[in-house]
């Protein structure tokens, strides 16, 4: 009888202790664990050669685990130390411990977003988009000077920052500055549709072509809807081989951009971005231009305008002749109103 006490008394025991055990179990991996009665996700941010301490370490001092010990005895079941990975994770609020270590564990990032635009030089992405990025701006501006990497993707200094569409692209925290240039090349690629080719084709003009002449419109007008127009003076200039006299080329070459009013001095600048003196497109792009202003050129009006001013109400328009004498009078307009707003420089 004492016997089936004893045992009666162990299976108890066991039974209790297995009850115990399936509930320790139950709430380490079921229980909300993370951010726990907080109503706001957290980002969690894991650099390369991050280690598993790392992780815990911004878990607790940021609050985001409720049970430190819980989760980190479920992290090492799960084979987490040795799997994490670098990136930028999202958290919600009362995730239990197996959602969040399967979320680090996948390597499933939230994607962060990049714009840029308004850009004349590429030496100013890096400040643009780094922020958001774990490479800092020193380590991409390195790889944007790298000319194998340019010559790779087919362009020259000049012409290179065309490749870098203006727009906002959804990329990884993580990613390298090699892979980010990767990136914009691929976007390159996908804006340069077979019907923009055929466009430029059309018109006689490379791809590069096409961007630098657009830089030229972009730096011309802040009205997109004049684009199409500027343009088709341009063209029509270049088809009848005379210079540009585009003044946003002097205002680059000179590297002033403070100028309001260009002058016959600037004219003089020994550039070849210097289009009063030079037959052709410039070198390269003076600036990043939008994506607007490239349609803007594919889709050219075609007119017989070969001057264009601004106009003197200041309103961002500008105005357009077939021929130089209205062009004067439309510019000695342009002037006077910019004597009498005592603009001289």
């Amino acid at each position: 009888m004492e016997t089936r006490k004893i045992i009666a008394i162990a299976l108890l025991i066991g039974s209790v202790l297995s009850a115990t055990f399936l509930f320790y179990g139950y709430q380490l991996l079921k229980s909300p664990n993370i951010l726990v009665g907080k109503s706001e996700p957290a980002y969690i941010y894991i650099s390369n050669g991050d280690s598993f301490k790392d992780l815990q370490n911004q878990l607790y001092d940021r609050d985001i685990v409720n049970d430190a010990v819980a989760f980190s005895f479920v992290a090492k079941l799960m084979k987490l130390p040795a799997s994490l990975k670098p990136g930028k994770y999202k958290l919600e609020p009362n995730m239990n411990n197996r959602q969040a270590i399967a979320i680090f564990r996948s390597g499933n990032q939230t994607a962060v977003n990049i714009t840029f635009n308004n850009l004349r030089f590429l030496k100013d992405l890096p400040a643009k988009i780094t922020d958001k990025l774990e490479m800092d701006s020193s380590q991409l501006a390195q790889a944007l000077s790298d000319t194998v990497l340019m010559q790779k993707f087919g362009f020259d200094q000049a012409n290179y920052k065309s490749m870098f569409i203006p727009n906002t692209y959804s990329v990884y925290w993580d990613l390298n500055p090699e892979e980010l240039i990767e990136r914009m090349n691929y976007e390159y690629r996908q804006f340069w549709t077979d019907q923009r080719k055929a466009k430029a084709d059309s018109l006689g003009l490379s791809l590069q072509e096409v961007s630098t002449l657009a830089s030229i419109v972009y730096a011309e007008s802040k009205k997109s809807d004049e684009y199409p127009r500027i343009a088709g003076v341009y063209y029509n200039r270049l088809q009848k081989r005379m210079h540009l006299d585009a003044d946003p080329t002097l205002v680059y070459a000179h590297g002033d951009f403070g100028i309001k009013r260009v002058l016959n001095k600037h004219k003089e600048i020994d550039s070849p971005y210097n289009t009063y003196r030079n037959y052709g497109l410039p070198p390269g792009p003076i600036n990043m231009p939008s994506i607007t202003a490239i349609d803007g050129v594919l889709n050219l009006e075609q007119h017989k305008y070969l001057y264009f001013c601004a106009s003197e109400d200041f309103s961002g328009y500008h105005k357009f002749a077939t021929n130089l004498t209205d062009h004067l009078n439309n510019a000695r307009r342009f002037q006077n109103a910019l004597n009498r707003a005592r603009i001289y420089k």
